[in-house]
């Protein structure tokens, strides 16, 4: 790879660091080509982005951007290595999830995630981050909870004005 090819990947890769708030890296080493190959489309299928790219390179880009920020992703860098990006920061987990279900296996193996500037480090990690609620889920509960009062109010106005026209009625 030449000095011009290295610092295009570089480029991209700050790119794709800014783009996104949450990404993944994972071993995909022990993966054979057909495996890959499945485990992009599925990817592909979430709206989450695969890039493979040389550990010093991904380390480059990361420093140039924010080497204080991202020092905790470092120490994932070795071996083979598959970055997973996507706007939410628990469809990479449930992609890696599903994909070693199906495979009857415990690959590919969670490095590190970078989820909104916290740092998930090894493998154990990946059942929480399975778990992590969206910003959508949590609006959801959080709009859930504000109705739930305002319905109980409305059900005892209800009930208590067709008590009213029941006893107003006779």
């Amino acid at each position: 790879m030449t000095k011009e090819q290295k610092n295009e990947v570089i480029e991209v890769l700050k790119g794709k660091f800014s783009q996104y708030n949450n990404f993944y890296v994972t071993d995909t080493e022990s993966l054979t080509v057909e495996q890959v190959g499945k485990l992009r489309r599925a990817c592909f299928n979430k709206q989450v982005e695969m890039k493979v790219a040389k550990n010093t390179l991904i380390k480059k880009a990361l420093q140039s951007l924010d080497d204080e920020k991202y020092a905790g992703m470092y120490d994932s860098l070795h071996s083979v290595t598959a970055l997973l990006f996507s706007e939410n920061p628990k469809e990479p987990a449930l992609i890696i999830s599903s994909f070693r279900k199906e495979s009857n296996g415990d690959k590919p193996v969670l490095k590190a995630a970078f989820i909104n500037g916290d740092v998930y480090s090894g493998d154990y990690q990946l059942v929480a981050l399975t778990k992590i609620k969206t910003k959508n889920e949590l609006i959801g509960e959080v709009i859930g909870l504000l109705q739930s009062p305002a319905k109980r109010v409305l059900a005892g106005l209800l009930q208590h004005h067709k008590k009213q026209a029941a006893a107003t009625a006779e």
